[in-house]
């Protein structure tokens, strides 16, 4: 008996697809997603990279180009009137938030206690802030959440650029990221070795033919320091650097800056960023393979190195095993939602909600069929015994019947009608699906909502998808910002010098429509109240969409003023310097007291002084 094995994994809720699970083979079909089937993809990344494909033809509005594969040329008729792209567009800009802030837990504090790590705090947050103002980060966060969010999976690269003196920040296709995950590993755990791979199509007019780039970051023990050189072929390849001695003792290898061999061989490196050293460092590879020299059982992570054309940095390092003296991999891997246990991609908000989009294009599809005969109707006509005879309908036509003759016109407005509620209804049903409601599309009537609390309680799903979105990338937004304060310090930027790595946040605006008013007033009673601090009371009203760029100087303005708490502080303490301080300005300086000034004693009642009068009157006495 042939028994139909049913595939359950990441991919498998694009199973009732037959171009995705062809029936004869249970893959992707081979002429709809040649690029999964290419000779280096892995077997384990063809189902991937095929729904890659098939939810960017959904966003793109050719999901029926797909389909005329396999179904023919009937399939094009099929109408995309953007439904997904708008699901898609809707989340991006929920998941993302109204504005997007950096923020170093303690750089708002102002208590004198930890005035120190309060300024080293405010001095990193304003590093990064300059950072992400000038490597554009909400641009960049935007393309790689659109990609999130449709595919399920987006990519970060980081690489310090000498000639900007900053990190740069790069978003990629999912589609080219290859990791290497462990086999007796969680499948969320940071990979070893990372592969960012894809193929360069045959330029005639230069030459080249098709070729298959892939450039690797791998982790791996610190190794002598190499330097750039060519080999037989004249390839240009990294060579172990030597030392020559001063005698006719054979060179030894070159330890890399800062590198120290330990008594077993070992060679270990102490990091900027770290308190204690390691053995292991982060190499880079860029290389290119000609597709023809890809021959017999090789994927993109056993291609042979000896058929590889390695390029150069502007520095004109090859980059051939280059060591970046960094001991982490800065590519940063960002899935849409959490991933299952020992799972590592994300899953596309499009998922659960395709069928209905499915069949949402077929009502659009059979909608517009009726809509043509509803504009010009359909007309029968009795009485004319000639079938030879045309006739034309329009404005001002006559039609000359028999004795019986008479016409039938056809009514399919009522059709017309029942296929565009049924539109809404599947459009109603994807969105609930998706957990998106009428209000976070836009197309609820705003007079239709009974009350703000009834609004509140509609945005219910939407506030737990989000919720769960942005629990998915808290911890990639962490990770960034600290890999760019690591690439700072070991690109030596002299802004950056003497300065400890600290916790960054990437705290996401609001998503919902936020009552400033009522904002305002809770946490003003709050604040006089005096269960929430000044810092915290700031922090609420930036959340709620107050226009706050700079939480720290909006203190120092509002305390600047307060000469009412001024005056009470200084009746507390009695320390002008303190009050000074508070208010952010110089303390005046103190008056000196005078000396005492004793009037001058006559020179003739010199002699009449109070110790003599009192010597002389007790002579007298005696």
């Amino acid at each position: 008996m042939g028994l139909k094995s049913v595939v359950i994994d990441a991919w498998s809720w694009l199973n009732y697809k037959p171009i995705y699970s062809d029936p004869s083979l249970g893959m992707p079909n081979r002429r709809a997603f040649p690029e999964a089937h290419a000779s280096w993809v892995p077997a384990a990344d063809e189902r991937r990279l095929s729904a890659y494909k098939l939810l960017a033809a959904y966003d793109n509005n050719q999901a029926s180009e797909l389909a005329e594969i396999r179904d023919g040329a009937s399939a094009r008729e099929r109408r995309e009137f953007g439904d997904p792209s708008m699901f898609i567009e809707t989340l991006v800009s929920h998941v993302m938030g109204r504005e997007q802030h950096i923020t170093i837990p303690g750089a708002e504090q102002t208590d004198t206690d930890s005035e120190t790590e309060a300024a080293a705090a405010e001095r990193v947050q304003a590093l990064l802030r300059a950072w992400a103002e000038d490597e554009l980060l909400p641009m960049r966060m935007l393309q790689c959440e659109r990609k999130a969010v449709g595919l399920g999976d987006g990519v970060y690269l980081l690489y310090w650029d000498p000639d900007k003196q900053r990190p740069r920040l790069r978003t990629y296709d999912p589609g080219f990221y290859f990791p290497v995950l462990p086999e007796d590993g969680d499948g969320a755990d940071f990979p070893e070795r990372v592969h960012l791979a894809w193929e360069l199509p045959e330029d005639p007019k230069r030459g080249l033919k098709a070729r298959l780039r892939r450039i690797t970051y791998e982790m791996d023990w610190i190794r002598p320091a190499t330097a750039s050189g060519v080999d037989r072929q004249g390839r240009p390849v990294r060579a172990p650097a030597m030392s020559e001695a001063a005698d006719d003792s054979p060179p030894t290898p070159v330890l890399g800056r800062g590198d120290q061999i330990d008594s077993q061989g070992g060679i270990s490196r102490l990091y900027p960023w770290s308190d204690r050293p390691t053995y292991r460092t982060c190499y880079l590879t860029d290389a290119t393979w000609e597709l023809g020299d890809l021959k017999g059982q090789v994927d993109v992570d056993s291609l042979p190195i000896e058929k590889a054309v390695f390029a150069s940095n502007s520095a004109g390092e090859v980059l051939d095993h280059l060591d970046l003296y960094i001991d982490f991999i800065p590519v940063i891997h960002t899935p849409n939602t959490v991933p299952p246990a020992e799972e590592h991609w994300g899953q596309s908000s499009l998922a659960k909600a395709l069928q209905a989009f499915d069949e949402l294009a077929s009502t659009d599809t059979d909608s517009a069929r009726a809509s043509a005969t509803t504009g010009l109707p359909m007309i029968g006509i009795s009485g004319i015994n000639d079938p030879k005879r045309q006739f034309a309908v329009g404005p001002g036509a006559v039609f000359t019947l028999g004795e019986t003759g008479k016409l039938t016109t056809i009514d399919t407005s009522p059709a017309l009608r029942e296929l565009r509620e049924h539109g809404h209804d599947l459009a109603d049903r994807a969105a609930n699906v998706v957990r998106l409601p009428a209000v976070s599309l836009g197309t609820m009537d705003p007079s239709k909502v009974p009350s703000g609390y009834a609004l509140e309680l509609s945005l219910g799903p939407l506030d737990s998808l989000i919720a769960g979105m942005r629990l998915a990338r808290a911890h990639k937004d962490m990770l960034l910002l600290r890999f760019v304060q690591r690439l700072f310090l070991a690109g030596q930027h002299p802004a950056w010098a003497g300065i400890t790595p600290l916790p960054a946040k990437l705290v996401r605006g609001p998503y919902t429509p936020t009552d400033k008013a009522a904002a305002l007033e809770q946490v003003t009673t709050a604040y006089q109240a005096k269960v929430i601090s000044l810092e915290t009371a700031i922090r609420m009203l930036t959340e709620a969409g107050w226009p706050i760029e700079d939480a720290e100087k909006e203190i120092e303005q509002i305390q600047a003023r307060s000469f009412d708490e001024a005056r009470l502080l200084a009746d507390a303490l009695g320390n002008p310097e303190e009050v000074a301080k508070f208010l952010g300005r110089q303390a005046p300086a103190e008056p000196v007291a005078p000396a005492v000034q004793l009037p001058a004693v006559p020179a003739n009642d010199q002699s009449n002084g109070p110790a003599q009068q009192g010597q002389q009157g007790s002579g007298g006495n005696k």
